[in-house]
Order: structure tokens, then sequence, then C-alpha cells
């Protein structure tokens, strides 16, 4: 599906401020179209492990999609796409929170089932798994900012202390400190909170 494909089927909406984007030459158009079917994914992770709202998560993937067009001209000049485009949607989900501040997280029990394995379990073991689910991204918003950005990253995200360290352009040795600090209050978190139970 070529970017004016994904365009015209509503995959990719364009708002109408946005429709002056000028149209791709074909090399642009068959670069950022691989871009959009190898990261869409991993764009999406960054997005929903920071916003935990799928609309919202899609949402921002799509802008930053829009960021790249924008700037499709640049594309031959970056190193690394996978870092360079979860960088972009990183400051997308990241303007997205400081524009909606302290909206409540919902606990939406099918976006839980959405992202939890769910072949072979039981109900109850599914409410377990939801639970404990819970908990974790709980204790995960209780971590720092900065800790928990570095541990949102690497766990949720999967990425290398080098790719953070580009994608929050802070040092590799900070990347690690933070993911250091990040775990092991992780870990004071969840024991406390097994202490409660």
């Amino acid at each position: 599906m070529s970017v004016g494909q994904a365009v015209f089927s509503n995959w990719m909406e364009i708002a109408e401020e946005q429709a002056s984007v000028s149209v791709c030459a074909p090399s642009e158009d068959a670069a950022v179209t691989a871009l959009v079917q190898e990261y869409a994914g991993a764009l999406y992770r960054v997005a929903y492990s920071v916003l935990r709202n799928a609309a919202d998560a899609e949402d921002a993937v799509q802008e930053a999609f829009m960021r790249v067009l924008r700037h499709r001209e640049q594309l031959a000049e970056v190193r690394d796409h996978r870092v360079w485009l979860i960088r972009i949607v990183w400051n997308v989900v990241l303007d997205r929170k400081r524009r909606v501040k302290a909206r409540p997280e919902t606990d939406d029990v099918t976006e839980l089932a959405r992202v939890l394995p769910s072949k072979g379990l039981t109900a109850e073991q599914l409410a377990s798994a939801a639970e404990h689910h819970a908990r974790v991204l709980g204790c995960v918003e209780q971590l720092p900012a900065k800790e928990r950005e570095v541990l949102q990253l690497s766990a949720f995200d999967e990425l290398s202390s080098v790719e953070i360290a580009a994608v929050l352009n802070i040092s590799e040795s900070s990347v690690r400190s933070r993911l250091f600090r990040a775990r092991n209050l992780m870990a004071e978190l969840l024991d406390h909170k097994r202490s409660l139970r």
C-alpha cells in the first residue's frame, strides 16, 4: 500500500492544514511506505506504553508518520531509521501528555485483555494476570519521570541502552544508571504491594 493509498483509504487521515504536503516522488513514496510497514508496530508499542490508550497511540503514530512525510527529504541522511522514528513518536507522545496533563487512567478490562496472552488460560487465570498487569503498570506510573521513561523504552519497547540514549538525548551511562534505579524502585514497589495483600 502506498502512502497515497493509505491516506485515501483513511488509514492515515490528513487534516486540511496538513493537506498541503506535496506529493512524494516514487522513490520517496516507496521509502515512506517501507518505513510504515516495518516500524508501525514498534512505534505503536512505544506510544501505547506511555499513553495506555489504543486510539491515542494510533493517533500518535499517525502524527509521527505525518512528520516523516513533511521531512521526507531528510530520509537519506538518517543513519538508524528505527531510532529516528522512535524519537519522533516519543516526542509526539510527550507533547500529547503535556497537553492533556492529568487525564485519569481508565482500568478498561478490554484494553488489558487485548495486551495479555489469552490462549489456554482460564477465566480465573486471565483475571489474575490482568490484576497483576495493572499492578505492575501502577508501579511503573509511581516511578520518577526520568526512571519511568528509561524503563518503558527498555522493558516495553525493547530498546538497547544506545538506542534509549539516542531517543532521550542523554548519555548511555545515564541510561544505565536510570535503568538500575528504576529496576530497584520497581522491586521495592512490587514487594511493598505484595506485603499489603
